[in-house]
């Protein structure tokens, strides 16, 4: 439960990715996964310093670590390799939305009892999956329309992100109430 900054932030640093993809949507295909890649690795980052920072038991931290050692090498992989062809780039980004999202919606069953607001993670969860798979089955949309699901996809993250850090917040404060 002290770690609804982190997630607040992860909800910003995916809304502010959207808002870019939107402000800039015809960018160049190496420019969007150049910013993906930075996505990625900021998300990771935060995954594994709410791991980190997490008060609750292992099992549950195991997850987000696992979340974020795989947000942190897709992150890397794509910015290491901007000259790779596209479907090898558009593969990595299946693989970290596809794993990501099945993480977060078993961390979601997981702590449904632990931590409200577990809705916000599992729908953050659903989305990641459905955005791997539209990109993985429309791997040829170009990079308009890339740009554009990545942008309806980062903003609702950042949304259901921003949503949960509030509940986890209020839930402190109101053990902090509690307990005084």
């Amino acid at each position: 439960m002290g770690r609804w900054w982190v997630v607040l932030l992860r909800g910003l640093a995916a809304i502010a990715f959207g808002i870019i993809a939107l402000a800039w949507p015809h960018v160049t295909f190496a420019v969007l996964i150049l910013l993906f890649g930075l996505y990625a690795l900021t998300h990771g980052v935060f995954s594994l310093v709410a791991a980190i920072t997490s008060s609750g038991r292992g099992g549950n931290r195991g997850l987000l670590v696992v979340e974020g050692i795989i947000g942190v090498f897709a992150g890397i992989v794509t910015l290491r390799s901007p000259s790779t062809t596209a479907m090898v780039l558009i593969f990595c980004v299946w693989v970290w939305a596809v794993a990501t999202g099945i993480l977060r919606i078993a961390e979601a069953i997981r702590l449904r009892k632990q931590v409200p607001g577990e809705v916000w993670l599992a729908l953050s969860g659903v989305i990641t999956v459905a955005f791997g798979l539209l990109v993985m089955l429309r791997p040829v949309i170009g990079a308009l329309g890339l740009a554009w699901i990545i942008a309806g996809y980062a903003l609702l993250l950042g949304l259901f992100e921003i949503m949960l850090g509030c509940e986890l917040r209020a839930v402190r404060r109101s053990h902090m109430l509690g307990s005084a």
